[in-house]
């Protein structure tokens, strides 16, 4: 069993109609690029951070020359009818104990604010460059995934389109139901390539987000946003994957989460 810390903010949160959208690194980023655009421009609090001996054995130099430890972050924005929490990171556990144990932990805090609904964020790895990224959709609820998908533009027929999804993203709609939680995925074709950014399919799965959801966000923002992160965020997939040996060798998996 790894090791983990826990830094706990805001404790006399009371959510209400709270909604968990998890987006952590994997294939082109997707789900982390669309977190991040969404914690920086709806300026969301931090509430939790989770640190571990799971993570990978290395720290990241800042632009200040300073160390940064790699964590996973959970933010908090207050919306009306409903409390967004939005969790996102550089890292994700690199052994897949640690990602039970981080999930378990997760859908622990996110219960304590009375979470029953959550939505992970991934890519679908193509052996070429979309040009109109297909967002598919899956989860543990057909209800969920039902009414989410009512209005917008998903594939929801994913059997055999769609491989394993691997990591968090993954493994969060398998345990959510252990915790009495409904959880559906949204998951955007992009380049399977590590130095790939799948900034068309962030941007698809933004625009589902600020509809269904009521977001207050230009995303015209996103694409200078994207510019500004793109050099720092490929320096720290390309440091990552020299760190990072794959898990799963000889195997064709379509999504890593």
């Amino acid at each position: 069993m790894s090791k983990w810390f826990i830094n706990r903010y805001l404790k006399s949160l009371k959510a209400r109609n709270p909604l968990m959208i998890v987006g952590l690194p994997g294939i082109g980023n997707v789900g982390k690029i669309a977190v991040d655009f969404l914690i920086d421009e709806l300026k969301a609090k931090k509430v939790l951070d989770f640190f571990s001996y799971s993570f990978p054995n290395a720290v990241f130099i800042n632009e200040e020359n300073l160390i940064d430890v790699p964590i996973i972050e959970v933010y908090y924005k207050k919306l009306s009818g409903m409390d967004l929490f939005l969790v996102g990171g550089d890292i994700q556990p690199i052994d897949d104990v640690g990602c039970y144990e981080f999930c378990e932990l997760l859908l622990n805090e996110y219960k304590k604010f009375g979470g029953k609904k959550l939505i992970t964020l991934g890519g679908v790895g193509l052996q070429h460059v979309p040009k109109e990224p297909k967002i598919y959709c899956s989860g543990n609820s057909k209800r969920f995934i039902n009414d989410f998908t009512k209005g917008v533009n998903v594939e929801k027929k994913v059997y055999g389109k769609v491989g394993p999804i691997i990591g968090v993203s993954g493994v969060l709609l398998g345990m959510a139901p252990r915790f009495g939680m409904e959880a559906i995925t949204l998951l955007a074709e992009t380049y399977a390539h590590p130095m790939y950014l799948g900034i068309k399919g962030s941007r698809e799965i933004i625009k589902i987000l600020k509809k269904k959801l009521g977001l207050k966000i230009n995303l015209k923002d996103l694409d200078k946003e994207i510019k500004e992160m793109e050099s720092e965020l490929l320096k720290r997939t390309e440091e990552l994957s020299t760190i990072i040996k794959p898990r799963r060798k000889g195997r064709d998996v379509s999504y890593i989460g």
